[in-house]
């Protein structure tokens, strides 16, 4: 939130009264006490940040006492590399991806999830009955995936490496090749296809038992010590931002596509009918424990996952270092 700058006022009217003279004098002191937040997100602004632009807009940070900017990740951006210089406070960050961050030495921990699955999905044409059914297909994936959701994918559909081939973000190969499949975004790839009229299939890997969480915000180490009740403020108003955002988004819209103009009042709006038919935001656990919760159950279902598929050592990571519940279940915000 960017504060507004006020001249001293010189002359003050007998008729405001003494009211309206320490309302005056007050205003901007209250203002400047709010604490400065940098929030970075995990791409460009879409309806799946909505939450956090929702927030800013209706002014629920600095209700809080947050000045708080909301900043854009993207390709090019290392959202883990700015925080861990200082430059932010907290960021959107997958489940394992803060695992491993923390292997490399990075002090920063999981305080929040905003979806209660992962927001990946593996897209089939239409003759496909299950991903069972993709062994020996070719998988279209992110250089990402490898060190994420693939590796649990072959354990559990018999997928193997021959299958994976590079994903270039661009659904022609799909278009082209019934027999291909590829991976997307719950909200992005299938409302190009739509739009496309491809005939396909959308699994969700959080329906196939993938155990992450989704869009999880982490935080730096210090800033929990130090200043919790910052964190504390951030989710609160977040998880706040998300319900309204859920059920009349115009006001988080506005301010995603004046952040990112490439962004289509369309696929906003499938983006949120999508997350509403989901329940990724309010079902699951959130839906009698609050939006944005994480449970010991679900983290210790991806931590075992991780360390069994070795991409961090669980001696150098405990399971107790990589998350918190203690801001998410303090004042949950109910769907």
């Amino acid at each position: 939130m960017k504060h507004h700058m006020f001249s001293k006022v010189k002359t003050v009217s007998k008729t405001l009264g003494v009211a309206a003279v320490l309302a005056a004098a007050i205003t901007p002191a209250a203002q400047a006490e709010n604490a400065k937040f940098r929030f970075i997100t995990n791409w460009y602004a879409q309806a799946e940040h909505g939450g956090f632009y929702q927030a800013e807009a209706e002014g629920l940070y600095a209700a809080k006492g947050l000045d708080v900017s909301v900043k854009m990740g993207g390709p090019q951006v290392n959202s883990v590399q700015i925080m861990a210089a200082g430059q932010a406070e907290c960021i959107i960050r997958d489940d394992i991806s803060t695992m491993m961050a923390q292997q490399r030495g990075i002090p920063m921990t999981m305080v929040a999830g905003t979806f209660q699955h992962d927001p990946t999905v593996i897209i089939t044409h239409s003759d496909v009955k299950s991903l069972a059914d993709l062994k020996g297909h070719t998988v279209l994936i992110s250089s990402s995936a490898h060190s994420a959701w693939w590796p649990w994918a072959k354990k559990q559909f018999g997928f193997t490496d021959k299958m994976a081939r590079p994903y270039t973000f661009n659904i022609q190969p799909f278009m082209a090749d019934s027999s291909v499949a590829q991976q997307g975004y719950m909200s992005s790839e299938p409302f190009a296809m739509k739009n496309a009229g491809a005939d396909y299939l959308v699994y969700a890997l959080g329906d196939e038992g993938y155990p992450p969480y989704g869009n999880s915000i982490a935080c730096r180490d210090d800033v929990i010590k130090e200043h919790p009740e910052q964190v504390q403020a951030f989710i609160e108003a977040s998880m706040q931002g998300w319900k309204n955002y859920l059920s009349n988004p115009a006001k988080g819209n506005e301010l995603i596509q004046k952040e990112n103009p490439n962004m289509t009042t369309e696929q906003l709006a499938f983006a949120v009918e999508k997350l509403n038919e989901s329940g990724f935001v309010t079902g699951g656990d959130a839906a009698t424990k609050g939006i944005g919760i994480i449970t010991d159950e679900r983290m210790k279902a991806t931590w075992d996952m991780v360390v069994e598929n070795e991409l961090i050592d669980g001696k150098k990571v405990p399971l107790a270092k990589v998350y918190t519940t203690e801001f998410v279940t303090k004042n949950p915000v109910m769907p």
